[in-house]
């Protein structure tokens, strides 16, 4: 199902901004980690590509299911999108995940090794934009 957003909203998402994901580290406290990602309306879901190694996907490892939050910022506009995260090798959906990184930041992603797709099945959304 995916999360119906206003077209201001959906037109702030396609920009390039500053963004950010909160995780839950394993004794509750967050941890907030500058990121780039992509949102794909039509399933919902907004992807991070990173190391399964990284702080992020290890929080989400450990508590598989967790809830996040990632937000985008631009001067006195937001938009955070939250939902529950999964971390994925799939190589399917870390090509997608990928592949829609170029898209929108016309580079590929870095490729450490073990990079993995964290996928956000986004059913809140808020900001002002």
């Amino acid at each position: 199902m995916s999360l119906p957003l206003s077209a201001p909203a959906e037109a702030f998402l396609a920009e390039n901004h500053l963004c950010t994901l909160t995780t839950l580290r394993p004794d509750g406290s967050p941890h907030v980690a500058p990121v780039r990602f992509t949102w794909d309306a039509d399933a919902g879901l907004a992807r991070v590509m990173t190391a399964a190694s990284r702080q992020k996907a290890r929080n989400l490892l450990t508590r598989p299911g967790s809830r996040v939050a990632v937000c985008q910022a631009a001067g006195h506009r937001w938009i955070t999108l939250e939902g529950t995260a999964t971390v994925s090798t799939d190589p399917q959906r870390v090509v997608e995940g990928a592949r829609r990184y170029a898209k929108r930041y016309w580079c590929p992603p870095p490729d450490p090794p073990g990079l993995v797709v964290i996928e956000i099945a986004v059913d809140r959304a808020m900001g002002l934009y």
